[in-house]
Parts: structure tokens; C-alpha cells; sequence
């Protein structure tokens, strides 16, 4: 690395992380104002306030607006360069303006790499302990589904529970038929079905009756106590708000693939939520280019014009991609590419910036 590379990406990273500690900072102290009720009206301990709320929400709030400010740093300080007439200097020496460009796309991948881990790995964990303190003394993030749930939980099998008691994990006047074409071929009944903690998918009924039917041929069998596994969650039988930002990448990705397998509503969002953890990451590179190329020319506004014209560009990117998203969830766009739609279309944006910058 060069020393210009060096001074570059310095300044990149260095005006990046203020930037977004003050956006931290403000965020915090707005939120503390907004919710200061709802803590002293449920007794919240401040320890948890401090530590379980607002500690763990700062991973989040940083890959939140991660793109957004990565690209309002590029555009801050490079117009800084721009109105000094370093990047003149830099260019006169002999240097394209394409290998000008590479000590911001190290600090762009970096902080790509950052989000990449953030969105993935490290916030789905902060965020348990965050959601957990949310439900305590916020918001009830855990509701039930109400009366008379059918759930499918495999190509020919459903589930029906009159109501499930979450904080008991009972459930009452339980049924799980299985079919074979659109003839029944097995049923269990029960009055009371609860969680077993051995597995996720275990449980226990009591008392139980089993049907079999193989034609013209029906068995009945009834007992106390029956152990058994079955593709069945006790989420599936409560609603839990926005359950993926617990979830890992591996863990949304095996989620949908359930989902799908059961026949589930609502794989949409899922899938949407899986893709936009590996498209911003994305972002930050490309509104990097962008930026870079924006403002790098010397113009009689300085760094008002850019930061001006940059944030235009950056709330535009926000816009199309909940637009996109949007359209996604309701069915009429891939979540893939939704996801993706508009770092396709703004990095053609980019590149056309970038050729036209040297000019």
C-alpha cells in the first residue's frame, strides 16, 4: 500500500466510524427520550436498560445505516480533497483515475466484510437478548394465534389445536391427520398436547386416540400418555413479531426451507430478509464508486453541492429498495431480485459516473 492509499483509507475509515458514532449517539439519546415511560412503567432495572437494550442494539443501528453513511463519508471527505486540489495533484502525477479509486474499494470491501458478519452472525445474537428485554418491558413481541389453529406440517399432513397456552406450551382439543391422496389414512386425537423439552419437535399427548385406515380396514387405539416427534414447533402455533432477526444465516436459510416444506404463509418475507443480509453488504461497494466519482471534481458549491447531491442519491437507493421489497413480499417480485434490483441499477450508475469523472 502506498502512502496515498494509506492517506486515503485512513481517512475513509476514520471519517466512516465518527460519522456513524455521532449517528449512534443521537439515535441512542432519541430513543432514551421516546421510551423512558414505557421503562419506568414496567420498573425496568437500569442495568438491563444500559446493557440488555441499548449495548445490544448499537451492532444493529450500525449495519442499519452501514451503506448510508459509508457513502456520506466517501462524499465528505473526498470533496474535502477535491476543494484542496489533492485528487488535481494526485491525478497530474501520472495516476488513473480507475487506480485512484482502489484505496476506497479496500475500505468499501472492509466495511462490506463488517456488515457481511454484523447481518449474519452477530446481530441475530445481540438481538435475542434485545428482543427478550422488548418483550419484558416494551412491546409483547409473542402473540397468540388465537382460537381453532390448522397448521400443514408436511405434504399430506395438518395439525389443528383449538388454543395453545404459550406460557404453559398446552395445547387443547389436538387432532394431526395424515392423507394419502384425498383419502385419510391416520389420525391421532387428543385432549391436551404439551411441549416435551427433550426436542424442539417432541411432544406429549394425553389421552390419545389413534385411527388407521388401510382401505376398507380400521383399527382404533386409545391410551394415556403418548410420546412422539412430529414436524411441529410450538412457534408454529403462536406468532412471533419479526422471529428471523434471532436467526443466522444458516438458521433463516433451514427456516425457509421448513416453511416451504409445510406449506407455510409468509415465506416471502423470509426470503426477502435473507437476501437484503447479503445485498447491503453489496451497497456500501457500490455507493463507495458512486460517491468517489461524484465528488471528486472540484465544483463552486464544495462540499455542500456534493453532500447535497450524495444524500439525494443515498435516499434514493433507500426508496427503490423498499419499493422493490415491497413488491416482493406481496408476491409480484423474486426476493432475489428485489434484493438485488437496485445495487444492479445504481452500479451501473456508478460505472457510468466513473468514466465520465476523469472528463
Amino acid at each position: 500500500m502506498r502512502k496515498i492509499d494509506a492517506y486515503i483509507f485512513k481517512k475513509y475509515i476514520g471519517t466512516f466510524f465518527f460519522a456513524i458514532s455521532m449517528l449512534i449517539l443521537v439515535v441512542i439519546i432519541f430513543d432514551v427520550s421516546e421510551n423512558i415511560d414505557s421503562f419506568l412503567k414496567h420498573n425496568a432495572p437500569w442495568q438491563r436498560v444500559v446493557v440488555d437494550y441499548y449495548i445490544m442494539s448499537i451492532p444493529y443501528y450500525i449495519n442499519l445505516f452501514i451503506h448510508l453513511f459509508a457513502f456520506i463519508a466517501v462524499v465528505f471527505f473526498t470533496s474535502k480533497m477535491a476543494s484542496r486540489s489533492e485528487i488535481v495533484a494526485i491525478l497530474s502525477s501520472g495516476i488513473s483515475f480507475w487506480r485512484f479509486l482502489v484505496p476506497y474499494m479496500m475500505a468499501a470491501v472492509t466495511i462490506a466484510v463488517m456488515s457481511l458478519y454484523f447481518g449474519n452472525f452477530l446481530i441475530p445474537k445481540t438481538n435475542e437478548i434485545r428482543r427478550q428485554f422488548k418483550d419484558e418491558y416494551m412491546e409483547k413481541l409473542v402473540q397468540s394465534s388465537g382460537r381453532n389453529v390448522h397448521v400443514q406440517i408436511g405434504k399430506d399432513e395438518f395439525v389443528y389445536v383449538e388454543s395453545y397456552n404459550i406460557p404453559k406450551q398446552y395445547g387443547y382439543e389436538f387432532s394431526w391427520e395424515k392423507y394419502e391422496g384425498n383419502e385419510l389414512v391416520y389420525k391421532v386425537m387428543s385432549d391436551i398436547l404439551y411441549h416435551d423439552t427433550v426436542a424442539d419437535n417432541s411432544w406429549r399427548i394425553d389421552p390419545y386416540a389413534i385411527r388407521t385406515i388401510n382401505g376398507a380396514e380400521e383399527t382404533l387405539e386409545r391410551g394415556r400418555y403418548l410420546d412422539t416427534l412430529m414436524n411441529l414447533y410450538p412457534t408454529d402455533l403462536y406468532k412471533m413479531k419479526e422471529d428471523f432477526e434471532e436467526m443466522d444465516y444458516f438458521e433463516l436459510r433451514d427456516h425457509i426451507q421448513g416453511m416451504k416444506d409445510k406449506g407455510s404463509e409468509g415465506v416471502k418475507a423470509y426470503e426477502v430478509e435473507m437476501h437484503n443480509r447479503m445485498s447491503a453488504p453489496a451497497a456500501v461497494i457500490i455507493l463507495t464508486l458512486i460517491g468517489a466519482a461524484l465528488s471528486s471534481r472540484k465544483v463552486r458549491g464544495g462540499i455542500g453541492m456534493h453532500l447535497g447531491i450524495g444524500i439525494g442519491i443515498a435516499f434514493s437507493y433507500i426508496l427503490f429498495m423498499q419499493v422493490s421489497k415491497t413488491f416482493a413480499i406481496s408476491g409480484s417480485l423474486s426476493p432475489a431480485l428485489a434484493a438485488w434490483i437496485p445495487n444492479i441499477i445504481f452500479c451501473v450508475l456508478g460505472i457510468f459516473l466513473v468514466k465520465k469523472a476523469p472528463k
